[in-house]
């Protein structure tokens, strides 16, 4: 495909996914059109896509986030890495606010760990061991994914360029230190209208959250950028991601980080 091409095809899927975000409604997997979408361009795609709904939306990017953290989601999606994608300022729900179904397409809701990052990190070459000591404090989250496409149906360079079906994400102001945690061993219990629908533990995301901060930061230096100081990381789902719709309350508890729940309206 020819450069021109390349970027016509790239215009393309921005406009496609801005559309569908924007009105809410279901697109199909841009891999049934251009099969031969590749990672950097994906990526470059996304951030096009986020910085279009930040200047529309008169916000920031607030963060990042990891996604397909697990070794199950990577096997289901035929990969060997994470990803990762940008968290936007105007997309928080803040503690005790509502989720407003409507809003969305599909809404799925999945648990997370949120750090702080109290030091900058630059790939490449980061290790676990200095991505733990990055880590300045860690919180109870919640993410809701809402993919663009149809079913849930995309390749893994679909989802990159959707922005990891980042949607909307919701903190606990409680932080704790992390130099009083052990992440790894963080009991986790999912509840979805007073019933426990799964449980796990910190290792969930890569064995370690500390992992999965060092494959970003390294991840990040292919794209010529590192992780500063004071920046929020959502580490991934510890559990499957459950479908929520309109009086739904989802909870999550993690040991040490306290509960944090959400009203769906």
């Amino acid at each position: 495909m020819t450069s021109v091409a390349a970027a016509n095809k790239a215009d393309w899927a921005l406009s496609t996914l801005k559309a569908a975000a924007d009105g809410r409604f279901e697109v199909e997997s841009l891999a049934d059109t251009w099969p031969e979408l590749d990672e950097r361009t994906a990526y470059a795609i996304q951030k096009r896509l986020v910085l279009a709904h930040v200047k529309d939306e008169a916000t920031h990017i607030s963060g990042i986030k990891l996604g397909l953290t697990s070794v199950a989601k990577q096997k289901q999606m035929s990969v060997g890495e994470p990803i990762y994608g940008l968290l936007i300022g105007s997309r928080m729900i803040d503690e005790g606010e509502p989720l407003a179904i409507s809003s969305l397409i599909h809404p799925k809701a999945e648990p997370e760990i949120a750090i702080v990052t109290s030091r900058d990190l630059q790939g490449p070459g980061v290790t676990a061991d200095q991505a733990r000591e990055a880590i300045g404090s860690a919180s109870c989250a919640m993410e809701i994914i809402d993919s663009r496409y149809k079913n849930f149906r995309f390749t893994f360079t679909d989802v990159i360029a959707d922005n990891t079906s980042a949607s909307r994400h919701t903190i606990s102001a409680f932080r704790v230190p992390a130099k009083e945690l052990d992440l790894r061993t963080l009991g986790v219990v999912f509840e979805k209208n007073g019933e426990v629908v799964s449980t796990a533990a910190g290792a969930a995301i890569l064995g370690d959250p500390a992992e999965g901060l060092a494959w970003l930061a390294n991840k990040m230096a292919e794209h010529g950028e590192s992780i500063p100081a004071g920046t929020v990381v959502m580490t991934g789902a510890l559990t499957d991601a459950i479908s929520i719709a309109p009086g739904d309350i989802v909870r999550v508890s993690i040991a040490q980080l306290g509960t944090l729940s959400l009203r769906c309206v």
